[in-house]
């Protein structure tokens, strides 16, 4: 089965057409600049832009950067707080005609991580970290997902930590791989000293060049890049429409 994935950043909305059986994408994955402001209505236009790029006539999941219950939008890091307490299903489905099924960012990607990915078959605790321009966090227990952990705004040092490890913070201020993961390392060995997971994944825009960071972190439990990369976003809101997920 097919189904269009989109996935809803601070800076980009990115969008494509997947095999949920295989979780490969079958066009080629398309990048709108998120508009500035990232208002509900002049998001929902880039999205209908997106569904009319690909002719889709499907059900749509859309990844959006915030905790989601049952499609209401309850928080906004990095868009417009106006999405606060938008109904982000009947947004999207008025503004397309399709059916929408909205969740949080980081656990679609992590659905797709333990579906297709690095967390294929891992029991105990997985946590999915993805670095872009926050910190996403998806927890799952023996391949269950817990949705909406929201540990990027943990405090570290005395700031949120996705305004001091995520990859928009290592460009913005100008840190190399080194400094940058030591921030990474300081964050992962907090979390762990909390949960105890089995394995981290590190994945959004930072898996990319993973090969430029990864002697630089030392945590007590395995570590691996995401294997789908920063596509995961958009294949795990596939599978999640697919299989009517309402988050």
């Amino acid at each position: 089965m097919e189904a269009l994935g989109i996935d809803i950043g601070g800076t980009g909305i990115k969008a494509a057409k997947v095999d949920t059986r295989t979780g490969n994408l079958v066009t080629e994955r398309m990048r709108f600049p998120t508009p500035e402001p990232s208002t509900p209505k002049r998001v929902a236009k880039v999205v209908q832009e997106a569904v009319r790029h690909f002719g889709y006539t499907g059900p749509v999941g859309c990844g959006f950067p915030g905790v989601v219950r049952g499609g209401v939008i309850h928080s906004a890091a990095n868009v417009s707080k106006q999405w606060i307490g938008a109904h982000g299903d009947e947004l999207l489905k008025k503004a397309t005609g399709l059916d929408f099924f909205v969740g949080n960012d980081a656990d679609f990607a992590g659905l797709a991580e333990m579906r297709f990915g690095a967390g294929r078959g891992r029991k105990g605790l997985v946590i999915m970290l993805t670095f872009g321009t926050g910190i996403g966090t998806a927890f799952f227990m023996d391949g269950k997902l817990i949705p909406n952990v929201e540990l990027g705004h943990l405090e570290i040092r005395g700031r949120e930590a996705e305004k001091w490890a995520s990859e928009r913070a290592r460009i913005e201020q100008g840190l190399s791989f080194k400094r940058w993961a030591r921030r990474v390392n300081i964050y992962l060995g907090r979390i762990h000293a909390y949960f105890w997971p089995e394995l981290f994944i590190l994945g959004g825009g930072a898996s990319k060049k993973f090969e430029k960071f990864k002697k630089h972190l030392d945590v007590p439990c395995d570590l691996l890049p995401a294997q789908l990369r920063n596509r995961a976003g958009v294949i795990g809101a596939a599978f999640a429409a697919s299989r009517g997920l309402r988050i």
